[in-house]
């Protein structure tokens, strides 16, 4: 389905009246799968819609259904079929997925940070097929550059724990297997944490802390962005320099992010376009007050580089 098709599938509802449409026909319904309390991912989907000319509570009705655990998307996927929705959209892996498995007519909108065509979501990038498209993000590609910055903020680190969520398998295979290849190259050691609650980021943390980490990576994940606020608190009060994926975590108190705009490619989601997108914004985003406190000396080649230093 092309983004003209979408937009008229959309449309349909949207061209009339005002006084008609109220009385006849009711506004389009998006589904949006999503993990924990995240309103900002929403707010960018919609900016997105909003440029195609669809404004949530106007002319498009948005309907989120939240998971806690990856594996209730099934459900929640069946859930929004039966609604009928127009449109299901997501920025999580697992729940691309559950709504592909659970639908071949309803269009599926995805932004996801690995390669779509190697977890099955489209059956390439050019010509996706079937009912589902998106954005790639490519966070996984940018896993040795983020590993490097980290060695290069704290260059006095050794031993790197890398905390993934074991209920993504594919991103956790993937982090697991660049983290090991980029850390060979630089001479650091690697200790791979499980956490998919938020007792077991907990648990984490308090195993990082007895075996003396010197550093910690924190792998691309939605629930771990959903858990933000604990993991930079936790780092703080751990006085670990830690590495996250996205600006979010930055934004909540985490020392250094670098990857994609986030954002921006759940903008470009809500845009909806073929073939599959691959985003290219990408930001390097430090801050400094949590560096103070955890006696991290920035150096100033890093701080130049820096799309944005909190201050």
């Amino acid at each position: 389905m092309r983004r003209r098709e979408f937009i008229m599938l959309l449309g349909g509802a949207a061209a009339w009246p005002l006084a008609a449409r109220a009385q006849q026909v009711p506004s389009p319904v998006v589904g949006f799968l999503e993990v924990g309390e995240r309103s900002h991912v929403l707010a960018a989907f919609q900016r997105g819609l909003a440029e195609t000319g669809y404004v949530a509570g106007q002319n498009v009705a948005i309907e989120v259904r939240t998971a806690d655990q990856y594996d209730r998307f099934r459900e929640l996927a069946a859930e929004l079929v039966h609604r009928n929705v127009a449109l299901i959209a997501t920025a999580i892996n697992a729940a691309a997925l559950a709504a592909k498995a659970t639908t071949t007519t309803i269009p599926i909108v995805f932004a996801t940070g690995v390669d779509p065509v190697e977890i099955g979501l489209v059956a390439s990038l050019n010509r996706p097929g079937g009912n589902v498209t998106g954005i790639s993000f490519l966070s996984a590609e940018l896993v040795e550059k983020r590993l490097a910055l980290l060695h290069e903020l704290v260059p006095a680190a050794a031993r790197v724990a890398v905390l993934v969520n074991p209920t993504d398998p594919v991103r956790t295979e993937s982090t697991t297997k660049d983290v090991e290849a980029a850390a060979r190259t630089i001479g650091l050691q690697i200790r791979v944490l499980n956490a998919s609650t938020s007792a077991e980021i907990d648990a984490a943390f308090a195993t990082l802390a007895r075996e003396r980490a010197d550093a910690l990576f924190v792998g691309p994940d939605s629930f771990f962005n959903s858990r933000r606020v604990q993991l930079a608190t936790l780092a703080a009060r751990h006085a670990i320099p830690a590495t996250y994926a996205v600006r979010d975590y930055a934004e909540a108190g985490g020392l250094m992010s670098y990857g994609t705009s986030v954002p921006d490619a759940l903008r470009q989601a809500g845009v909806y376009d073929l073939p599959v997108l691959q985003a290219s914004k990408f930001e390097l985003v430090i801050n400094r007050q949590t560096a103070k406190a955890i006696g991290v000396i920035v150096p100033d080649k890093l701080l130049v580089a820096a799309d944005e230093v909190i201050e």
